[in-house]
């Protein structure tokens, strides 16, 4: 099992590397007739996801090995690793929402993993949010699919026949709920601090980096690029920019470094909701593309990071620049450092967010961003270390380094293939200067923060919970609910049951929407 979830990952990656042009293999009528198709930004997740996903299960070896309990944790593991690699491939709703929900119901088992009260209340509010979601989401399906003149279930026809739909608006408000909630759109972000502070530390780097990206792979497939939506699209951009800069203020009051990593996913994926928001707003198709190679960027570092923080552990004072000076790369890249995958992260969504209001809070962003990044490389030098979660052994600074020169390494090697420039032109000191200025600004601020941040107030994680009383109890109301179904779904045939139970309803559901019409 060790072996296992260090290698699953590997036909994944190699599908991304060989079959990224777009072609489709459709499966057999007994297998419900599930289409599966690799476009160029499935593909592009799915690369990036499958390698952070080998280098985390590097970590997760000597984690099962040690611990009590190893053997349910692979299984979770290698679900949510199933369902992560499946979004990226679903070329129909119901493949989709039967890999989204495996993605997403799986993880509870790493979440869950450590059996204390913080976890507890973690997974608890995770799976509430996690099931509200799901709910959404199928509720949006039925609606796309009743829009549909055959009430077919292919995602591209679906969305081809969306904007003549008397469906359409309820249809869209349901899926951006839905995959909002899943990249931790504010105000229902709460989940994401909680649950990345409590998972163990490679399921903290692989839900973080690679199974959130279920949402944007989500928002890709089911929002209609091809027509403009500027009510829609403009809702999107006010609220990613919104969690934007909401991740860097609550970020900053944080001690714990998964925690601040957790605030920095909801300040990025408010980034990226923003650009796909100003993709349907001009009705501009190549923004899925784009949106994609941030996130590819985003996977390796938000993932890297984390892993960051158990090499930390391992390392010793004498070594310990062996993460700092890599870890100081990628966190300030996050902020667009020149020369850095971050610098042409940024580039790549600058013409779709525009000259305007908005492409200037997107600078504001970055800025924000480096500050944020730097607070979290001085909390891991204070105490990066104090979690020991992994236990030690000599191999683990292997994957850590990996992953910290792909996260360099891979968007130069991608970029000239997304069509919007050639590196030589991301390269003019013009460029350059641009990317710099807003580190140099938010290194700056930096300096303040650690001066007199002490008079910032300590914000509990999961802010919105922890602060409003009735939110906390109708939230523990629900996880406690959901911790009872929890205990059935801790057996894998329970559980492989009831996802198939949930694909032949969605199935039912959709096929009945054709009388909706």
């Amino acid at each position: 099992m060790p072996a296992l979830v260090v290698l699953a990952p590997i036909p994944a990656l190699a599908a991304a590397l060989l079959a990224g042009d777009g072609s489709t293999q459709v499966l057999p009528a007994a297998l419900l007739g599930i289409t599966l198709e690799l476009d160029k930004p499935g593909a592009m997740l799915l690369g990036a996801s499958a390698v952070l996903w080998i280098a985390a299960g590097a970590y997760v070896r000597p984690f099962l090995r040690s611990n009590a309990g190893g053997g349910s944790f692979a299984i979770w593991w290698l679900m949510t690793l199933t369902g992560n690699i499946g979004v990226f491939l679903a070329a129909d709703m119901v493949s989709f929402y039967l890999f989204f929900t495996l993605v997403s119901l799986a993880a509870y088992g790493l979440v869950a993993y450590y059996e204390t009260p913080a976890t507890k209340r973690a997974a608890s509010v995770y799976i509430a949010l996690t099931v509200l979601s799901e709910a959404f989401l199928l509720m949006g399906f039925v609606l796309l699919a009743a829009a549909h003149p055959n009430g077919g279930l292919s995602i591209r026809e679906a969305m081809a026949a969306l904007p003549t739909s008397s469906w359409r608006d309820p249809a869209l408000a349901l899926i951006i709920l839905g995959f909002g909630m899943k990249i931790g759109l504010v105000p229902l972000h709460f989940w994401m601090p909680l649950t990345y502070s409590a998972a163990p530390i490679p399921a903290a780097a692989v839900l973080s980096g690679a199974a959130v990206k279920a949402g944007v792979i989500g928002l890709i497939r089911f929002l209609p690029f091809d027509a403009a939506f500027a009510g829609w699209g403009e809702a999107l951009v006010a609220v990613g920019l919104v969690s934007a800069f909401y991740g860097v203020a609550i970020g900053i009051t944080q001690a714990n470094p998964k925690t601040v990593l957790a605030y920095s996913s909801v300040s990025q994926m408010g980034v990226l909701a923003a650009v796909l928001g100003m993709g349907i707003t001009t009705g501009d198709r190549s923004v899925a593309i784009l949106a994609a190679f941030y996130a590819v960027h985003h996977i390796f570092v938000k993932g890297g990071l984390f892993l960051a923080i158990g090499a930390a552990a391992l390392t010793g004072t004498r070594r310990f620049w062996l993460v700092l000076v890599p870890a100081a790369v990628l966190a300030l890249g996050l902020g667009g450092l020149p020369l850095s995958g971050g610098a042409l992260a940024k580039l790549a969504v600058k013409a779709p967010l525009g000259d305007g209001i908005v492409g200037t809070l997107a600078v504001l962003s970055s800025i924000a961003s480096t500050l944020l990044m730097v607070h979290f490389l001085r909390c891991l030098m204070r105490d990066g270390s104090h979690e020991q979660e992994i236990p030690e052994s000599s191999g683990l600074l292997l994957p850590w380094l990996a992953i910290a020169i792909a996260a360099v390494v891979v968007p130069w090697v991608l970029y000239p293939s997304i069509g919007i420039g050639s590196l030589q032109d991301a390269l003019t000191p013009q460029v350059l200067w641009a990317a710099f200025w807003p580190v140099l600004i938010g290194g700056i601020l930096a300096v303040a923060l650690g001066r007199w941040g002490y008079l910032l107030p300590r914000i509990p994680p999961g802010d919105v919970v922890a602060a409003d009383k009735g939110t906390a109890r109708a939230t523990r109301n629900l996880g406690a609910v959901m911790e009872n179904i929890e205990e059935h779904l801790r057996q894998w045939p329970v559980a492989g049951t009831l996802l198939l139970a949930l694909a032949i309803i969605l199935v039912g559901t959709m096929l009945a929407g054709k009388g909706i019409q």
